[in-house]
């Protein structure tokens, strides 16, 4: 029997957006709690070519780049949990499996078939849903159950929402207040151009590409005044301007599309469906509210990065209303939650460490501060005089989520300066490659129109009707009709010039070979067939190399630099014995034990990210190294 859906939606998944906080609650208050000043956990989690790396380097590592992050959430889980502890709030083993059970009906699945659907689409485990969504949602739901009246007025708007009236429009939007007075003026004056002013001007593409058409507008489903304009307007009839957020709008009515009335065999499972959604937007808001109440009520000490008050409190993270957070608790939570990420990238710095050793060189202060000038000019952070204004770069690597600076030269500058140490004197630009770089930077380009197919047979039969009718507007159509590739579709055939040594010979060749306005054979280039028709060749703007064969150079050795990097960290992996006794523990077990706590106390299973806890990542790899030092996104 084939499943009934192929993808389950977020907010079924997460069912409040204060879910957004990872937690596992239900495991804490079953687990024993670390002791503060346990012994450190000396067992080895991997070995690089003899050189063992602890559960404690592990803990510290991991703690060292998300500690500051999880903190805040352990924070405000440590809130809820206190909440449902004062409420006498209990959520058994047996009701969190009633809850997927119901959940899993609600699909059609059997626990086992909706619960594998989890792991492979969202790569949570069956234990991290338990623990880190039903339970805390479930507990949520009895925090706030007295807040959770769900009137027939709710329903009634809400089946509205879902099967009432609704309006087919299409729309126009841009940020220009003066282009939309401009537009309306347009469309009042000629309403069957509304369509066709919606694809040339409007900022919103996914409209802008059908002409202006948006999904129907019904009551109660989003912006009241879009509604209520949308509802008065006559068929073809244009709105007014109209502000949303800070972009202006223009609506024109396409039709009035009659309410749904469902058969009253179905109402029951509707009306299911309704009071459900119902009950989990109730949940969202009055958890949010709860949530602001206890934050506002409580007394909390964050300990973890403040260096005065882990001389005070050792060992501690932090004091939610008297009650300790143990760094240890922290640290088994980074490892659980990024522990393979963050061990990833400790083997990395292992290899790389023990090649700088065999080949007798060091990795200084004076080279990590060079690779971050060379990054900032890189990125275009430079001061008025031309040079790395490296304060800039800094702040700019730090708002895309880096914890702090020295974590920016340990994750990403010191890889760069690495590897780099490690090819010095390999790489050799030659005067062949001057000349392609030149050829491909500088060269002419090949203005192509283009049609991409996915299988010979279509291939040689629009061929044969190119050749037919030979001329562009033709070809043009042929493009819209049957190119699989979304821009030679939607533009008509017309792709980017084509330079030489992009990467793509077969359609270089075959491009560079032809004469403005000659059709090209089929090309198979990968599992696609690309039929072309030139229109002629860019003008160069620079025709002599020398007046660029510095920074050609410049560009180039970057270029092969960055190859030769990526080809020795392979080289490394490859010539290495690993063992990776965590990842082994995770397979065979479900889990791996963490510092501060023995094999028989418990397993950590490892969570899956989410929005708020960080890049998935690794922190020490190749990607981070390759180029000009930049920390991956988190």
């Amino acid at each position: 029997m084939p499943r009934p859906i192929t993808r389950l939606p977020l907010a079924t998944l997460l069912a409040t957006a204060f879910l957004a906080i990872p937690g596992t609650l239900w495991a804490q208050a079953q687990q024993p709690q670390a002791r503060p000043g346990a012994g450190q956990d000396k067992s080895i989690v991997a070995v690089v070519n003899a050189d063992p790396i602890t559960a404690d380097q592990l803990s510290e590592e991991a703690v060292r780049r998300y500690g500051t992050d999880l903190i805040e959430n352990m924070i405000n889980r440590h809130l809820i949990l206190q909440a449902c502890q004062a409420a006498g709030v209990e959520v058994t083993q047996a009701d969190v499996s009633a809850e997927i059970q119901r959940i899993a009906a609600k699909f059609n699945l059997s626990i086992d078939q909706y619960l594998k659907l989890l792991q492979e689409e969202r790569d949570i485990s069956p234990v991290q849903y338990a623990q880190e969504v039903i339970w805390p949602m479930m507990a949520l739901r009895l925090l706030v159950h007295d807040r959770l009246v769900i009137s027939d007025e709710d329903f009634n708007r809400a089946y509205l929402a879902r099967f009432g009236e609704a309006v087919k429009c299409r729309m126009i939007m841009v940020s220009d207040p003066a282009l939309a007075k401009t537009l309306h003026e347009r469309a009042i004056a000629n309403p069957e151009q509304f369509g066709a002013l919606a694809k040339e001007f409007s900022e919103d593409e996914a409209s802008a590409s059908v002409r202006g058409l948006i999904p129907p507008i019904r009551k109660f489903t989003g912006h009241s005044q879009i509604e209520e304009v949308a509802f008065s307007l006559a068929e073809n009839a244009v709105s007014d301007v109209l502000p949303l957020g800070d972009q202006w709008i223009l609506l024109q009515a396409v039709k009035r599309m009659p309410a749904t009335n469902p058969t009253p065999q179905a109402m029951p499972a509707i009306r299911e469906q309704i009071v459900d959604a119902l009950r989990d937007e109730k949940v969202r808001d009055a958890a949010a509210e709860l949530f602001q109440e206890l934050q506002a009520k409580a007394s909390v000490v964050k300990v973890l990065g403040n260096d005065e008050l882990t001389r005070q409190h050792p060992g501690v993270a932090a004091i939610v209303n008297e009650q300790k957070v143990l760094v240890a608790h922290v640290a088994a939570e980074c490892v659980k939650r990024h522990g393979s990420v963050v061990l990833e990238g400790e083997i990395n710095r292992k290899l790389l460490t023990q090649a700088l050793k065999t080949s007798g060189k060091q990795v200084t202060r004076e080279d990590l501060d060079a690779e971050v000038r060379r990054a900032a000019v890189a990125y275009g952070f430079v001061n008025q005089t031309g040079e790395a204004d490296v304060e800039a770069w800094i702040q700019s690597v730090m708002s895309e989520g880096v914890a702090s600076r020295d974590l920016y030269l340990r994750d990403s500058v010191w890889p760069s300066v690495a590897l780099g140490k490690l090819i010095e004197g390999k790489v050799e630009v030659t005067e062949n490659d001057m000349r392609e770089g030149f050829e491909s930077n500088y060269g002419p380009r090949a203005e192509i129109l283009a049609i991409v197919l996915s299988d010979q047979r279509t291939a040689q039969k629009v061929w044969d009707l190119a050749r037919g009718n030979p001329t562009e507007e033709f070809f043009g159509g042929l493009a819209e009709q049957y190119s699989v590739e979304p821009v030679s579709q939607s533009n008509l055939g017309k792709v980017p010039p084509l330079r030489k040594h992009g990467g793509q010979p077969a359609l270089e060749k075959e491009a560079f070979s032809l004469r403005p306005g000659e059709l090209s054979g089929i090309v198979a280039t990968g599992d696609k067939y690309v039929i072309l028709k030139c229109q002629g060749f860019t003008e160069p703007l620079v025709t002599n190399p020398a007046d660029v064969r510095e920074e050609l150079m410049l560009a180039i050795q970057e270029r092969k630099n960055r190859v030769a990097m990526a080809k020795l960290f392979d080289e490394l992996k490859e010539k290495s014995q690993i063992d990776n006794f965590f990842e082994l523990a995770k397979k065979t077990s479900g889990g791996v034990p963490t510092s501060g706590q023995s094999a028989d106390q418990s397993a950590v299973v490892p969570a899956a990210p989410t929005a708020q806890s960080g890049s998935a990542k690794t922190p020490v790899a190749p990607a981070s190294a390759t180029g000009p030092a930049r920390p991956a996104r988190r």
